[in-house]
């Protein structure tokens, strides 16, 4: 097991033995532990958090001190809880009393030295270079020396030790020398503070790559609470006349740094950190206006009146808020230009965009090349999805390649609760800026989503305009050669047999009734041609409705089919394309699908007919050019309707055709 896992496990253990001891305490002295035990759970509480991230970086990254950092971090603040407990009881029971109020005299500075080393190490657990080993050496020196020196200091021990003896009383000689050091140390031990706060900016500046920036950020953003400590605490003297509220701000802090700091070294791409850190910046900003403007507000009417009446609060908290409503926009958008700039660039480009396509100068299709420029991507694309297709396509209406929307993070473009595209991350960007992306260009993809469908709604119109009229011309030919071949060859041969018998009737030697016989026979065969050729044209079961006409056709397929026929009577232009939309639909059920059994439902509601022919069988069916469904959707689009066709493999097909009926 590498050491610094070990050691955070073993830290950690040592802070759970710490936190039950209070109760071993207890048990030591009197049955109470201190004063007030909320300060005690308080105190564990928030060191929890640093101590159980510290364990689990520390297991995910074993070579790493950041998480044996972040367990001392905690530690801390359990030994701070602890240690006022410990205070009392040593008064009262004698434990080791000289001894922890001489060395509790100078210990605070303990509670900043692991977030310092966290800040020199941060975030691969190693120093920025070799000199900086000076500055972990101060870090552990300067306050050992400082805790000493306040321990040889002969004046009275601060409550609850004001009566306990000194444990180390140097000669009188030696003091004035002593208090010359302890006093130089404070200022180097903020030098090392700043040393170490000045470490983070130097690793962002060297950072190479942006999940190393990434990771720098998100720390900042855990230290940037100490900020909002000290507003809090000037809100606490505004509203309150103390600093109660800087209690919330250390706590909030406590919390924010062992997040911040686990989500850097395990999920940095877990949340646009530009996107939190420029929201902080300026909400902080607000609050710092907000808190300003309400003291001078106050004090214009009187700041014993602003706090002690309600009326003359309220109105300066109205007065605050009506001057900030337009400032917040104006803040939020010079700090983004600072901290965010990604996100003014997708804006502005956007903006920049409609506004050139309002005065004629750019088109839609452009949003790529925009937001490609804008957030330096040159691999992004915008995809937009059409209605009834499966897939994105592109600004042309061709379709995405396998491969290019993938494996890539896609984030959906919605509008009115539907989704009319995406935007297809390349290499830059988070999901959260390109969700402001995908809502800023929302009008400007359905503007080209909507030009794709007309435009492919004309292409298809001219197709199928060109594909019915070579249909009706292949159909005239058949029709043509149908006739000339069947019914008009008989016809003319009976023509030539009457002539034939008319010029031997005169000599008795025909005889009449075989010939009528024979002409009748004839006739009955190019009438039932005729009919046959008819039948094409239009089935003569139609004659007696839809219902029946399917029920003859179901009657004619050799697998079950469940017929539901509910739209009443229709015109004859309506049946008609209805039943050649369930006929070619079972007969691709039976000779392509491999079906076990058919469904045929046809409704009517108001002015809609729909016809709804759904299989078992293996799908994958497709509308190719030339094929049966193609022909068939032209007939359907040229009665005014819509074919719809739904066929995933091996589950079944679904054709559905939608009818105007006008009633």
């Amino acid at each position: 097991m590498a050491l610094p896992r070990l050691l955070a496990y073993a830290a950690a253990m040592l802070v759970c033995a710490l936190m039950g001891a209070p109760a071993v305490l207890a048990v030591a002295g009197d049955g109470t532990v201190a004063p007030d035990g909320m300060a005690l759970v308080i105190g564990v509480a928030l060191a929890l958090p640093s101590v159980v991230l510290g364990v689990l970086v520390a297991a995910r990254r074993p070579r790493s001190v950041v998480g044996l950092l972040l367990v001392l971090a905690g530690a801390t603040t359990v030994y701070v809880a602890v240690g006022e407990s410990y205070a009392s009881l040593a008064v009262r029971r004698g434990l080791f009393t000289e001894v922890y109020a001489a060395l509790s005299q100078g210990d605070w500075m303990f509670l900043y030295v692991p977030a310092a080393l966290l800040m020199l190490v941060f975030p691969d657990g190693r120093l920025p270079g070799r000199r900086w080993r000076w500055a972990v050496a101060g870090l552990l020196v300067v306050p050992v020396l400082f805790m000493l020196i306040a321990a040889c200091v002969p004046e009275a021990y601060q409550p609850p030790f004001e009566n306990t003896p000194h444990l180390l009383r140097p000669p009188p000689a030696y003091l004035p020398v002593l208090e010359i050091v302890g006093v130089t140390l404070l200022p180097v031990f903020l030098g090392l503070l700043i040393t170490s706060a000045a470490a983070m900016v130097i690793r962002y500046r060297r950072a190479a790559d942006e999940v190393s920036r990434a990771r720098v950020k998100w720390f900042a953003l855990g230290a940037g609470f100490l900020p909002l400590t000290l507003l809090l605490c000037w809100a606490g003297y505004l509203f309150f006349g103390g600093p109660d509220l800087a209690v919330v701000g250390l706590s909030a802090t406590a919390v924010a740094i062992p997040v911040s700091t686990a989500i850097a070294v395990l999920r940095h791409d877990l949340y646009d950190v530009d996107r939190a850190i420029s929201a902080a910046v300026t909400y902080g900003l607000v609050t710092a206006v907000l808190l300003a403007f309400y003291m001078a507000a106050s004090f214009l009417v009187g700041f014993g009146a602003g706090r002690g009446s309600p009326v003359a609060a309220a109105a300066a908290t109205a007065v605050c808020a009506a001057a900030l409503s337009p400032l917040r926009v104006r803040l939020q958008r010079r700090v983004d230009r600072r901290l965010y700039p990604a996100r003014q660039a997708v804006l502005t480009a956007v903006a920049r965009l409609r506004d050139r396509m309002h005065a004629g100068q750019a088109r839609p299709e452009e949003l790529e090349a925009a937001l490609r420029d804008a957030l330096r991507d040159p691999e992004l694309r915008v995809g937009y999805r059409l209605p009834g297709a499966t897939g994105l396509v592109d600004a042309a209406g061709e379709p995405f390649g396998p491969g290019d929307a993938g494996d890539a993070q896609v984030t959906p473009v919605r509008l009115g609760g539907h989704e009319i595209g995406a935007l297809v991350r390349g290499r830059a960007g988070s999901r959260e800026l390109l969700r402001e992306a995908a809502d800023a260009s929302a009008l400007l993809i359905e503007v080209v989503r909507l030009r794709i469908e007309v435009s492919r709604a004309l292409d298809e119109a001219e197709a199928s305009r060109t594909r019915l009229l070579h249909a009706g011309y292949e159909e005239r030919r058949r029709l043509e050669r149908d006739l000339h071949d069947g019914a008009q060859q008989r016809l003319v041969s009976l023509g030539m047999a009457i002539r034939l018998a008319q010029r031997h009737l005169g000599g008795g030697t025909a005889g009449v009734d075989a010939l009528l016989d024979e002409w009748v026979a004839e006739l009955a065969a190019a009438v039932t041609e005729l009919r046959q050729i008819a039948h094409g044209l239009r089935p003569s079961s139609l004659d007696d409705g839809l219902g029946n006409a399917l029920v003859m056709l179901a009657g004619k397929v050799p697998v079950p089919v469940a017929l539901d026929v509910s739209a009443g009577d229709l015109p004859d232009d309506v049946a008609m394309t209805a039943y050649y939309v369930a006929s070619e639909a079972m007969t691709n059920a039976v000779k392509h699908a491999g079906s076990a059994a058919i469904g045929v439902r046809v409704s009517r509601t108001a002015d809609r007919v729909t016809v709804r022919i759904s299989d078992d069988g293996r799908g994958g069916a497709e509308m190719r050019p030339g094929a049966g469904l193609a022909g068939l959707a032209d007939r359907v689009r040229a009665a005014g309707g819509a074919l719809r066709l739904s066929s995933p493999e091996g589950g079944g097909t679904t054709v559905e055709a939608v009818l105007p009926c006008a009633s």
